[in-house]
């Protein structure tokens, strides 16, 4: 599937808990081993990143989509 979303992480579906209106589907991801973050310099400098550095990477969105 090619779409231009570049925030996609590929997994696995671990369990499907279906409600009567929503889904909660749990995805064991094991790819990317690499995430790449753009931020602004000042965010970069405020908070000392540097090589080696454990980070948490947030993905900020509203939704999350499912593609098979």
């Amino acid at each position: 599937m090619d779409i231009s979303a570049r925030n996609q992480l590929k997994g696995k579906v671990a369990n499907v808990e279906l409600g009567s209106v929503m889904a909660n589907i749990k995805i064991e991801i094991s790819e990317p081993d690499v995430i790449t973050a753009v931020i602004t310099k000042e965010s970069a400098e405020k908070l000392g990143l540097t090589e080696g550095d454990d980070v948490c990477a947030i993905i900020k969105s509203t939704e999350v989509i499912i593609g098979k």
